[in-house]
């Protein structure tokens, strides 16, 4: 959607070289809290492409949630993708306040398509088992789930559109994520 001229909103257009980034948002002034919505957009297709997004925040319950959005483009076939909700397994990075026990679902508009509690034991008999997981988290250099945490893990062939993933706690639990 656009921007509207003079609002306070922040946008940049930049090209980079192959490695890791972090984009930090705080607030400015009088108003240094509040929900951002960070997009972020690979608009070239060169011989590189983004192959991995991630955010850390505030779990809460309710309307606080966590909801990232993904979009795959039209023409582009399905696309395979390894979705995570990581909270216990933060802890190991120094990240205080980690939720206990993440759930991950993934929605098509209204509809649910697939979920995960627990990585290593997969909700229903077609969802990719630990070993599967595991090797997924290798090959696209993500670190490590211990066996038995209570992060939640997909692996998961999407068609073009637009998906949702919402990340709520187990049990009401809140935390970092």
């Amino acid at each position: 959607f656009a921007l509207s001229a003079g609002a306070r909103d922040a946008a940049l257009v930049t090209t980079l070289a192959p490695g890791g980034y972090t984009a930090q948002v705080t607030g400015l002034g009088a108003t240094p809290t509040g929900v951002v919505l960070v997009e972020v957009y690979e608009v070239t297709g060169g011989a590189t492409r983004l192959i991995n997004l991630s955010t850390r925040a505030q779990v809460g319950t309710g309307t606080n949630i966590l909801i990232p959005g993904i979009t795959i483009s039209a023409g582009a076939g399905s696309r395979r993708l390894l979705l995570r909700a990581v909270g216990p397994t933060l802890g190991a990075f120094g990240v205080a306040g980690t939720i206990v026990d993440p759930k991950l679902e993934l929605f098509s508009g209204a509809t649910k398509i697939a979920e995960n509690d627990n990585w290593g034991t997969p909700a229903i008999a077609t969802a990719a088992d630990a070993a599967t997981l595991t090797a997924a988290f290798a090959a696209n250099g993500a670190f490590a789930l211990g066996a038995g945490s209570k992060d939640a893990a997909l692996l998961i062939n999407l068609a073009a559109g637009s998906y949702t993933l919402q990340v709520s706690g187990v049990g009401g639990t809140t935390g970092e994520a």
